[in-house]
């Protein structure tokens, strides 16, 4: 099966698009309060297993993987210390956890069939003929 995606380039912006909205709500000096206990760290699981899986359907190769996985995880650790720095927002051990378990989820399940995942969309729903 060629796992080639058509539409790779819109894909491609998606995700630097979710990397910028990821950054922004990291950052913003009003987070995002929800009154669930531990809200806060099944959001940051959340977030970066949606991060992770999303270019986990746009590269494969097991390689390119893992530096998603090193990128993703890094960029967590590098908000917490923007974080803080920032004065208004907190560093967290236990949010770089939370992203990096989102990261792991994510990359165990790319040696699945989830990661054909927008393929499949693209040939069933978007780009058939």
């Amino acid at each position: 099966m060629n796992n080639a995606l058509k539409l790779k380039p819109l894909w491609l912006v998606v995700g630097y698009l979710l990397i910028a909205y990821i950054f922004y709500l990291s950052l913003r000096p009003d987070p995002i309060q929800i009154d669930i206990d531990n809200f806060d760290k099944y959001a940051h699981t959340f977030a970066y297993f949606v991060l992770m899986g999303w270019f986990v359907q746009i590269y494969h190769h097991p390689k390119s993987v893992l530096i998603c996985a090193i990128t993703f995880a890094c960029m967590g650790a590098l908000i917490e210390v923007l974080q803080g720095m920032g004065g208004v927002r907190f560093f967290d051990y236990y949010d770089m956890l939370a992203n990096a378990s989102g990261v792991l989820i994510a990359w165990i399940l790319s040696i699945t069939p989830f990661k054909n995942i927008l393929f499949y969309l693209e040939q069933h729903f978007i780009t058939a003929h």
